[in-house]
């Protein structure tokens, strides 16, 4: 497994958006109850919804409406886009010590980047309301190639464009799929528990690299000052 030092840094590193760089399930779940309002439904209860966050829209109004089918129900799956768009950054936050990894990666000359299953309609604004696009030094969505995580494609996109080898590369997530992809590429994998992780899912299980707690501990272990 390679070892960073502060001579020899990663080529990059690249996060997976929602549950792993920002915590984006305040706007999510907002929107998903709005639709449940609008609908005469029961709210679904934050925790609950929670650990859905990382499977999208789809994901998250099967919850609110059993048997949901984006290819039946589209209406439904437009209007929940729409109010998601309309407060996608309402109370989405970096995760705690995110901010001063970024700040650490980019004092280091190490570029980082951005590959999502989010798409590109959704991704773009909600990276420039958090002041982040012009801080990524990719962002790769979930339409930008015709294929998406779990396939390696994305991540070997994102570090094409950003001219590092998979090898010496890094990427950060917080699902199964985000590690399968990483590891189909040939990067150092890391899950992160402290995401969006669905009950019974062991992020240990996955296969990756490196598995941690918290974002200290990912901050602790992108530390390569020694």
């Amino acid at each position: 497994m390679t070892r960073w030092t502060a001579h020899s840094p990663p080529d990059a590193v690249l996060f997976d958006l929602d549950g792993t760089l920002l915590d984006t399930a305040p706007d999510m779940i907002g929107a998903l109850n709005a639709i449940c309002a609008e609908e005469g439904r029961k709210p679904v209860a934050y925790e609950h919804a929670r650990s859905s966050v990382s499977n999208g829209a789809v994901g998250l109004l099967r919850l609110a409406f059993p048997g949901f089918d984006p290819a039946v129900n589209g209406d439904l799956h437009r209007r929940y886009l729409d109010l998601y768009a309309a407060r996608l950054a309402v109370e989405t936050r970096l995760f705690p010590d995110l901010g001063t990894l970024l700040d650490r990666l980019e004092a280091g000359a190490v570029p980082w980047g951005v590959v999502t299953n989010k798409p590109a309609h959704l991704t773009d604004p909600l990276m420039t309301a958090m002041g982040l696009h012009l801080r990524s030094a990719c962002t790769v969505s979930g339409d930008t190639l015709p294929e998406r995580k779990p396939h390696p494609r994305p991540v070997l996109f994102a570090l094409d464009r950003l001219g590092a080898n998979p090898a010496r590369s890094l990427y950060v997530g917080d699902a199964r799929r985000d590690i399968e992809s990483g590891r189909s590429a040939g990067a150092t994998t890391i899950a992160v528990r402290y995401g969006y992780v669905e009950p019974g899912q062991d992020p240990g299980a996955w296969g990756a690299d490196y598995v941690t707690d918290t974002t200290m501990d990912l901050l602790s272990l992108l530390k390569w000052d020694h």
